[in-house]
């Protein structure tokens, strides 16, 4: 029988892409831990840390999220190859067996895409549209909380983004590509 977090998943914010994350995943977890059994816990944590396989085996929703993510990487990498005039068999992730045309839509838009930076914007709103499609008939159950974990994942991610010191990141770069001197 499934169980059902329905006053936490109602008392938790909205969240839509390009907002600012209402809390740390750490804070979300600790919300979580006060109404969540040990075992879905253990799945949350997880996503934080990508082990999406080892966090709930057999988990639908998780699946879905490997899945996609693994066709999702097999897309760029037969993109990327064909620039290069590589083979991309040798670079294909073998479980990304999911065949959806959205798939190679997405990486197709992010892969034309000049501007790095948009590029990755335009992956991550293809996954949050995919997490939408994810959640769809599951709305306080444990697959409702792994999609909120997983939007506010990217939240955070894109708040890192926009208040990371750019110019020292420049000069970083910079300083990497530098050849070295021959004394």
């Amino acid at each position: 029988m499934p169980v059902y977090y329905t006053y936490l998943l109602s008392s938790l914010p909205m969240l839509h892409f390009g907002a600012k994350p209402p809390f740390s995943y750490e804070k979300f977890i600790q919300t979580c831990s006060e109404f969540v059994p040990g075992e879905d816990i253990a799945m949350l944590k997880a996503l934080a840390m990508r082990q999406d396989e080892q966090a709930g085996p057999g988990q639908a929703t998780l699946k879905k999220w490997h899945d996609f993510e693994a066709a999702l990487g097999n897309e760029l990498v037969k993109l990327r190859a064909g620039r290069k005039k590589l083979d991309p068999s040798t670079y294909l992730r073998c479980d990304g067996t999911v065949i959806d045309s959205r798939i190679n839509h997405i990486a197709m838009n992010a892969y034309k895409n000049t501007s790095p930076l948009e590029a990755e914007k335009v992956l991550d709103q293809g996954r949050w549209q995919m997490y939408d499609e994810f959640s769809a008939g599951h709305y306080f159950d444990i697959d409702a909380l792994i999609v909120y974990g997983l939007k506010l994942l990217l939240l955070i991610r894109w708040e890192k983004i926009r208040t990371s010191d750019k110019v020292k990141l420049l000069e970083a770069l910079l300083r990497e590509s530098e050849p070295i001197e021959k004394g």
